[in-house]
């Protein structure tokens, strides 16, 4: 029997609900997902089988309209995705539809040249009802000439396996790119760096979150098999590190609790967590915190 491999990429706008549709159909939290938009900041493979296809998912940050450095460079690497890849699957939600911000979004796909077919996934079907769905996805089909339309719960299940089949079917035949059993294509210090900023996302509120990364400084394996990991969160502001560690340390504590807990379950095994808090004012202008984030450095000014 042939094989069939090859990359298909999630875009959309932010909170499309792209992550959450990488890990529903990989089957591991191997995506950060939050409440919060722009939680994904670089193109994050996941791979899955799907009979005799191996389909590497890439989750790619939000779409938007960037004015920032960092939201520049995570938009930029949101398209090199959709170029790269054999399919792109462009999830809109069904409650928000044809935004201005889609607009711009299918106006960018109309313009491109020589692009993979693109598919649409109408997601979050469960919080409008059927006629509107309909109504939706013959507006959408309209403005743009979709491969094939999907309605989808990327939270719930439903209709994805439909899209699995399809994307299998459509991909190039060819070897496997990955061993079978393999089910990301992320550096595990950058999976555990991601792991943490979830948690200080979920728990800090406001701008804040959007302020800090994360980097595993050190990382061993003891004689026991357990890991120890030393990260350090970069804060632009003295006052953020203040937030960050909480009074008495309560904040930072809890953090490191939750991280800690998520971290051992991905690598099933026990986990030794250190995080430290350092003031660099400068770190959303350094090359090298964007090359540890997985993104290119843009040379304009911020």
């Amino acid at each position: 029997m042939s094989t069939r491999a090859g990359f298909v990429a999630l875009i959309g706008e932010p909170n499309a609900g792209k992550s959450t549709l990488l890990n529903r159909m990989v089957g591991a939290n191997v995506a950060i997902v939050t409440h919060k938009v722009q939680t994904t900041r670089t193109r994050i493979r996941g791979v899955m089988m799907e009979g005799n296809a191996q389909i590497v998912l890439v989750d790619t940050p939000g779409l938007f309209q960037p004015r920032r450095r960092l939201e520049r460079a995570m938009v930029a690497a949101a398209w090199g995705g959709a170029a790269d890849a054999d399919i792109v699957v462009l999830l809109v939600e069904a409650h928000r539809g044809l935004t201005d911000g889609m607009a711009a979004i299918l106006d960018s796909l109309r313009n491109g040249s020589g692009r993979a077919p693109v598919a649409l996934a109408i997601n979050k079907i469960d919080r409008v009802k059927r006629t509107a769905l309909l109504s939706l996805a013959e507006e959408l089909n309209g403005e743009f000439q979709f491969a094939r339309s999907f309605m989808i719960s990327a939270k719930n299940g439903d209709g994805v396996d439909d899209l699995r089949r399809w994307l299998a079917a459509e991909l190039p035949e060819g070897p496997w790119l990955y061993p079978e059993d393999q089910i990301a294509e992320m550096p595990l210090r950058m999976i555990a760096a991601e792991i943490t900023r979830k948690a200080l996302t979920l728990r800090l509120h406001q701008e804040l979150p959007y302020q800090l990364t994360v980097e595993s400084d050190s990382w061993d394996t003891n004689p026991d098999g357990s890991v120890r990991i030393e990260q350090v969160i970069y804060v632009a502001r003295d006052g953020h590190k203040g937030i960050m560690l909480g009074r008495k340390g309560e904040m930072i504590k809890v953090v490191g609790q939750l991280a800690r807990r998520e971290i051992a379950e991905f690598l099933d095994c026990k986990v030794h967590l250190f995080l430290t808090v350092k003031v660099r004012g400068n770190w959303l202008d350094e090359a090298e915190r964007f090359r540890e984030m997985g993104l290119e450095f843009p040379d304009d000014a911020p």
